[in-house]
């Protein structure tokens, strides 16, 4: 099993930073198809893409973030981090990470990220 401890969230105004991080622990030896990732769900909304980091490194975020944020990890801590800058209150949600291997995938149990304007 693994798990994942999201931590970072909090209260910023518009325009602000804050950055996210995602420790896994437990089995977290993967073979093939390692893929890492950030979700957010806001109140009374369904849970959308916000960024993800492949095994070759590879990246993508939403349309709604590009531009602002920034998807990275730390092999060796076992981290995936992200970087918010220029923050909107339309950001505010609760924050997820989403580690998958192959067909398995797990989900931490978030971070509140709640922007004022």
């Amino acid at each position: 099993q693994v798990q994942l401890a999201e931590s970072g969230g909090g209260s910023v105004q518009a325009g602000g930073s804050l950055r996210l991080s995602c420790a896994a622990s437990g089995y977290t030896s993967c073979w093939y198809g390692l893929n890492l990732s950030w979700y957010r769900q806001a109140p009374g909304k369904e849970r959308e893409f916000v960024s993800g980091i492949g095994e070759d490194g590879s990246t993508s975020y939403a349309d709604s973030v590009k531009g602002r944020f920034t998807i990275s990890r730390d092999s060796a801590k076992k981290t995936l981090y992200l970087q918010m800058d220029s923050l909107k209150p339309e950001d505010t949600a609760m924050y997820y990470c989403k580690r998958a291997c192959g067909n398995l995938y797990w989900w931490g149990k978030g971070t509140l990220v709640t922007i004022s304007s």
